[in-house]
């Protein structure tokens, strides 16, 4: 069993699950399309996120709703009976996970390591391919790589590669800077 399948509790096995189903049944891109749609929606919408993890609405009410955006988003039919088998367990709160433990599994299913850059500003796509082989020649792996921006960084690149982090950013070093004028 690799880590990805045995580091995530609930939502790993959920996870495990899904990815399972959707390797056997030829639909493993499709899936990992629609939890892509899902995990925007999840970020681009404060009321998803409060019903995915509010326990104030009712499970039947959770389940229509996640049966409405799945059908909004056309999902396909394995992962419309997800969600749904997600809302009437009561697992919909880990939904995120789901799909952060999904990523990882198809990942390592295509031989690919996942890796994430932040960045003060958005990255032109020569610059995100520049940076994605400068990655894979550092980890001598195929990369997949999302690109995040965070204004808060001012300048520079936050690069996570699983639990590794390469924080080279501005903010960063002038914090380091502060801390060492503090001592001196």
């Amino acid at each position: 069993m690799s880590a990805a399948r045995s580091s995530h509790g609930v939502a790993g096995r959920y996870a495990s699950a899904l990815f399972d189903l959707a390797r056997d049944g030829g639909a493993l891109e499709q899936v990992e399309g629609d939890l892509e749609a899902l995990s925007r929606a999840l970020a681009g919408s404060e009321d998803f996120r409060r019903l995915t993890k509010s326990p104030v609405f009712s499970k039947d009410d959770k389940e229509k709703a996640v049966a409405a955006l799945a059908d909004k988003m056309q999902a396909s039919a394995l992962t419309k009976n997800f969600l749904g088998v997600l809302a009437r367990n009561r697992r919909l709160f880990a939904l995120d996970d789901v799909i952060e433990a999904f990523r990882a599994l198809a990942a390592d299913h295509r031989g690919e390591v996942r890796a994430e850059a932040t960045t003060a500003v958005p990255l032109d796509d020569e610059r995100v391919q520049r940076l994605k082989t400068e990655i894979e020649a550092a980890v001598g792996r195929a990369v997949r790589l999302d690109a995040k921006v965070d204004a808060n960084l001012l300048g520079g690149v936050v690069v996570k590669i699983g639990s590794k982090m390469i924080d080279s950013s501005l903010r960063t070093k002038l914090q380091r800077l502060k801390s060492a004028m503090k001592g001196a």
